[in-house]
């Protein structure tokens, strides 16, 4: 089950207390302070996993609590450190403050680990305040408290490409054929629940990253469809490629919606670099496809690509067209 969003509460440990004690050796007939500090308490990290792909885990467990610090002792011993407390989340995960909705943490690369808080320091023994004008100080000091907080968590996709477009418009066929992912295909509307990620092997050993999201409808940025839920998968995506149904009656209308539904979600979304394609070239006579390469759609410079996943028909080419502008621009 894909699960890309997910409460949960976490708190460091508190410091543990300075102690008070003093020397109580048979043969030392006035024995100084020994009492020892306490030891910190655990704190709150976040590691990101590219084996990872989903938040389910933080469907069944919600809370993570790092342990506390142990109390001084006597004989100047310092208390334990509190266990941290590791969180380990799938690669392109976003921790925010669940009240005010403030990004606290971004986990954007493979491997990546951030203390969100740390652990409260230990509080000082009464060996720590002796003096020579105050020899036998009795007071130590509190191990300050750790940090509790509730979070949300938020992942987003990392990929080269996203794929954009109504539902049945071969997004899906398209992943399946160039990649190894294998999303559910079939012949109605939201097919796909749920988004997917394919590696596309490309020459000489190279690969890029492909997302596929659940179909966009208008209205999906007030969350109309499945669109408003998924659309946040694209949004690290370096290039957007349209996918519009060949055998649609109005392309520049389609291309229209889908355009003004990512940019009322996002103003970001349409800054980055967009292709648009017509899709299910296998829908339409040969001899028509050279006059459909020529259409322009306004707000777009490049040229309009027509392909079927179907029978592979402008398929390469598509597929070197995203490598050279990936490349471009890196």
């Amino acid at each position: 089950m894909f699960i890309d969003f997910a409460h949960i509460e976490v708190s460091s440990g508190k410091g543990g207390d300075g102690a008070v004690a003093f020397r109580r050796e048979k043969y030392v007939p006035k024995g100084g302070p020994s009492g020892g500090n306490g030891g910190r308490g655990g704190s709150v990290i976040f590691e990101a996993h590219s084996n990872l792909s989903t938040l389910l885990d933080f469907k069944y467990k919600r809370k993570f609590f790092a342990g506390n610090g142990q109390p001084g002792a006597n004989s100047l011993k310092d208390g334990r450190n509190g266990k941290d407390v590791i969180i380990k989340v799938p690669t392109g995960t976003i921790v925010k403050d669940a009240e005010t909705d403030e990004v606290i943490l971004d986990l954007s690369e493979n491997g990546e680990r951030k203390v969100l808080f740390n652990g409260g320091t230990g509080g000082k023994g009464n060996s720590n305040f002796a003096t020579p004008t105050r020899r036998t100080p009795r007071f130590a000091t509190k191990g300050k408290p750790g940090t509790y907080a509730k979070l949300v968590l938020e992942l987003k996709l990392i990929a080269d490409v996203g794929l954009v477009g109504f539902p049945n418009s071969g997004k899906s066929t398209l992943i399946s054929k160039i990649s190894a992912a294998k999303p559910k295909i079939a012949d109605y509307p939201f097919t796909t629940l749920e988004p997917n990620l394919g590696i596309v092997s490309y020459k000489d050993f190279q690969s890029f990253t492909v997302a596929d999201i659940p179909g966009i409808i208008e209205g999906a940025h007030l969350g109309k469809g499945l669109g408003l839920k998924f659309l946040r998968h694209i949004e690290r995506t370096k290039i957007l490629l349209f996918l519009i149904d060949i055998t649609s009656e109005d392309y520049q209308k389609d291309f229209n919606t889908l355009y003004n539904e990512l940019k009322k979600y996002s103003k970001k979304l349409v800054e980055k670099q967009i292709i648009v394609s017509l899709s299910k070239s296998d829908l339409i006579q040969e001899k028509e496809i050279d006059s459909l390469n020529k259409i322009k759609f306004k707000k777009i410079k490049t040229p309009t690509f027509v392909f079927s996943s179907v029978t592979g028909q402008g398929l390469d080419y598509l597929l070197d067209v995203l490598w050279e502008t990936l490349n471009h621009q890196q």
